[in-house]
């Protein structure tokens, strides 16, 4: 039943390179989680405070900002496949790269690997979201995006699996205290074997994407609509500017993104402290919301067909917003389930802002949907924020108030969304 569903989303003869781009939705969940434990790991090896933990998700959602538009190019001048195959090697380079930094130990090392990567993944996120849109009927696009994003959390799942088995487990568990009182040798030893363990996973990803990237490039891929047409993009940009619907969709992707990264960010910070538990056992907590992120995204999909997204967006933004507030109020095992549930209120978010803010935009979608990727700043941005609330206040619990802003913020889009829809017919994506 499943597989007739699926089918019956997109057009005759596009099954094949559906399930081809839907497996890259899996590959940058496994990215993006993988890099959210990391925050965790430096904090621990490098002895740094959240802000400077923070700079992990400003440059890999700095890089996303920068290289959104220039994809949207590349794919209007040329095609989907090669913005697909562009950002895979910028995935492969960018993994490799963290063996050099491994042994050279510098953080900015790592940075710089990461803004590679992530560039990598800005561009196939600006190729696949919209091209899974084009493999079917516009009607039920935003449908079709939800079900391609199910295989994301599950990459997600393996990312957070692979670090905390080969990162997380292998972390020396002396104390910043601890750390300050070794000598330079010591130190330096211990902090090889963990950054090793870093690299490791990465590496390892690296080899795979490499196999994806030849069934890519050997894979005929169809051609959708308009992606030849000429590059007008002043013109374009103002046209998007003006609709009512589109810039408030990209408004509230930048701050969804914000809460989604900033919850997942400070996950395993916030288990260890309200139960007490070091980064290993605590990632075990990050695992199980994104288990419920996963099934809560298939569970949305279906609900779909019967609840319009603009209300299930606005019922999930509140259901977050008040999880959100119960992590702040709450404590121990509450507050920390709690913080699971917000991870099920989120699973519809982001593919839900990006369809409905890619309704009816015509030739402007690959400009419009690289918008909506720039948006993903948000996770920088706010992130930071939150790093800098929660040093500052000495509480990682206020610093949750960032992200409840955010759900705040998802709730009034979903709320509006049928009053700003464009009124102009359906053209194609």
């Amino acid at each position: 039943m499943k597989n007739k569903t699926a089918i019956s989303l997109i057009h005759s003869g596009n099954k094949w390179p559906f399930i081809l781009v839907t497996s890259l939705f899996f590959l940058w969940g496994l990215a993006n989680n993988m890099t959210d434990t990391l925050l965790a790991a430096f904090k621990r090896i490098m002895s740094m405070t959240d802000f400077q933990t923070s700079w992990i998700q400003l440059a890999f959602y700095g890089s996303y900002f920068i290289l959104a538009l220039p994809a949207a190019i590349l794919i209007k001048k040329y095609t989907y496949k090669t913005g697909v195959l562009v950002g895979l090697g910028l995935f492969i380079i960018g993994a490799i790269l963290f063996y050099p930094a491994s042994i050279t130990m510098l953080y900015s090392h790592f940075l710089a690997a990461l803004f590679i990567l992530a560039g990598g993944l800005s561009i196939l996120e600006t190729a696949s979201n919209p091209y899974i849109i084009a493999m079917g009927p516009e009607e039920t696009g935003t449908r079709r995006l939800n079900l391609a994003q199910s295989f994301n959390p599950i990459g997600s799942i393996t990312g957070v699996l692979l670090s905390k088995v080969f990162i997380l487990s292998h972390l020396n568990l002396s104390s910043a205290q601890e750390r300050a009182q070794m000598s330079g040798v010591q130190l330096k030893s211990i902090q090889s074997e963990e950054l090793t363990s870093v690299m490791g996973p990465y590496v390892g990803v690296a080899l795979v994407l490499v196999v994806i990237w030849l069934l890519v490039k050997f894979t005929k891929m169809p051609k959708a609509s308009g992606v030849y047409d000429k590059i007008d993009l002043g013109p374009s940009i103002k046209r998007l500017i003006k609709n009512r619907n589109y810039t408030w969709a990209v408004i509230a992707q930048f701050f969804y993104m914000g809460a989604q990264i900033g919850v997942w960010s400070f996950t395993i910070r916030y288990v260890m402290q309200e139960l007490s538990l070091n980064e290993n056992d605590a990632s075990t907590y990050y695992l199980a919301s994104l288990i419920f992120f996963s099934i809560s995204r298939f569970i949305f999909t279906a609900l779909m067909k019967f609840i319009s997204p603009q209300n299930l967006l606005l019922i999930s933004a509140v259901l977050g917003g008040v999880s959100t507030l119960t992590v702040i109020y709450g404590s121990g095992m509450v507050g920390v389930t709690a913080l699971v549930i917000i991870s099920g209120c989120m699973s519809l978010m982001f593919p839900t802002i990006y369809g409905l803010g890619m309704n009816r935009l015509g030739d402007d979608a690959k400009i419009g949907g690289s918008g909506l990727i720039m948006a993903i700043l948000g996770g920088a941005v706010l992130t930071a924020v939150q790093g800098q609330v929660s040093d500052l206040t000495h509480s990682i619990n206020m610093a949750f108030y960032v992200p409840y802003f955010c759900f705040v913020v998802v709730a009034i889009y979903g709320y509006i969304q049928k009053n700003i829809q464009p009124k102009t017919p359906i053209l194609s994506v």
